[in-house]
């Protein structure tokens, strides 16, 4: 089978727009597709050149590629099952940036440069104030600092060489506490007010909310893919088809970077908690609220959920009537919303284990499903059912005395073993207190205010109503979720 530089070429030499910081499969899957669709609806024209910001991890395969690779999208959207695939040309350069490091410095330089991109996991954005001006920073905050001061010198401090800088790592906040990091490095680095007056007045950092999953290269599927697309790629680079980019920023850039007039899944605003909040309340929270409940009830994978008459109601039911309620913003949208979250659980390309959504549970609770809970319960004055369920669930599941090395140990109805994989402290806790009857194990779980915040026997009846559930959970999670449901 010839392979994808036989079948397309990379001609293009469209002048380099965007700098991007991380060459993984995420950003190729969602940054650089969505560029790539820019440069064929509209008038973007810009090239993106990757640096890649560590040593771990080779370029080889760009090299071999001439930076081809194709964006297959697979899933459900509006009731059809998606199964598309697009070659991305978009990206006219990838460097190293320690071995290729005066050209990756030379691209400070460009008058064509605008955009900065990174993705550099949640550990990226960090301050190391020990971080050095000479040679190539450690820590992308250092390697950005000195990106933007040798673009600073180069131009005179013109206002019009600023960049817009948007970082997509998964913290809150991500452009500001990048920003933070930037002037206190400078401040470090003993460089001029001229510069610090430039980062603050030329350069916009906007804080962004990025969603699409994105699992990567195929490996057990790669050549069945491949011979239906007609030629070999070493890049392949699989996702979801839904995808959402929420962009905050102070001056409005929606102009510079046109995604959304052509139909991309992009939003422009001042304040993103919003979309934060029902990202992680909606999605996050659906999960975190159904799937202890959805294994102990004997089932592996968020598909096996859905496709179930009574978890499927359970997951509709809590998100529909407990959650998208208290998200504060306009209803329709919400829901909206949550119709595209069942149809990403649903997506038939993607085993999505119950397990592995498991992991630090209790934390994830507190995050996610808590503050759905405080809402429903100050609307209401009452307990809401499900939501308390889910507690309940949480407490069936991580009952356990056998506490080992790799985590806490335990066994489903079924007899099937599986581990519970916490905060070590969190782990000792429950292994220390399931031993306990159900109502004390529930008391000493809803009091424990290093887990949640706040003593949570203070909500009328939760004790008992938990205590209850659990007990019934355990001897029989079928049951128990039919009858919650009633």
């Amino acid at each position: 089978m010839e392979s994808i530089t036989k079948k397309y070429s990379h001609s293009n030499n469209r002048p380099i727009r965007v700098i991007q910081f991380g060459e993984g499969n995420f950003l190729r899957a969602f940054v650089d597709y969505m560029i790539d669709i820019a440069n064929e609806k509209s008038d973007f024209n810009g090239g993106i050149a990757i640096v890649k910001p560590i040593a771990f991890g080779s370029l080889e395969r760009f090299k071999k590629q001439d930076n081809l690779y194709t964006v297959v999208l697979r899933g459900k959207e509006n009731g059809k099952v998606i199964n598309t695939a697009r070659v991305i040309t978009s990206v006219e350069k990838v460097l190293d940036s320690k071995n290729d490091y005066d050209e990756y410095m030379s691209l400070a330089e460009l008058g064509t440069l605008r955009f900065v991109v990174s993705n550099t996991t949640e550990a990226g954005i960090t301050l190391d104030l020990e971080d050095n001006l000479d040679g190539l920073p450690a820590t992308y905050p250092g390697k950005l600092t000195k990106f933007l001061y040798k673009r600073y010198q180069t131009f005179g401090g013109a206002d019009d060489k600023g960049l817009i800088i948007l970082p997509v790592e998964l913290i809150e906040d991500n452009g500001k506490k990048l920003k933070e990091c930037v002037l206190a490095l400078s401040k470090q680095w003993g460089l001029t007010d001229g510069f610090v007056n430039w980062i603050n007045e030329s350069n916009i950092f906007c804080s962004t909310l990025v969603d699409r999953i994105v699992t990567g290269y195929p490996s057990g599927e790669a050549d069945e893919i491949c011979r239906e697309l007609g030629y070999t790629d070493e890049l392949l680079d699989v996702g979801e088809p839904f995808a959402l980019w929420v962009i905050e920023s102070e001056k409005d850039i929606s102009a510079e970077l046109p995604l959304e007039k052509i139909g991309l899944p992009i939003v422009f605003t001042r304040d993103q908690r919003p979309y934060r909040e029902r990202k992680v309340r909606v999605l996050n929270g659906a999960h975190t609220s159904s799937v202890l409940a959805g294994y102990l009830y004997g089932l592996d994978i968020v598909r096996d959920c859905m496709d179930d008459k009574i978890m499927g109601e359970f997951i509709r039911r809590v998100v529909r009537e407990e959650i998208v309620p208290q998200v504060n913003l306009p209803r329709d949208e919400v829901e909206a919303f949550a119709d595209s979250v069942f149809e990403r659980f649903e997506n038939p390309f993607i085993d999505h284990e119950l397990l592995s959504i498991s992991l630090n549970s209790v934390s994830k609770w507190k995050a996610r499903v808590l503050p759905s809970f405080k809402d429903n319960y100050s609307a209401h004055g009452q307990l809401p059912v499900l939501l308390t369920f889910s507690f309940a669930a949480l407490l069936a599941f991580y009952s356990s005395s056998e506490l080992q090395k790799d985590g806490l140990h335990a066994k489903r109805a079924d007899g099937t073993e599986y581990v519970i994989r916490d905060n070590p402290d969190v782990l000792k806790f429950f292994a220390e207190n399931s031993i306990k009857s159900d109502e004390e194990f529930t008391k000493a779980v809803a009091s424990n205010t290093s887990f949640w915040g706040e003593d949570l026997t203070k909500y009328g009846g939760f004790t008992k109503t938990v205590s209850d559930w659990l007990r019934r959970i355990k001897s029989d999670t079928a049951a128990a979720l039919k009858a919650v449901l009633e």
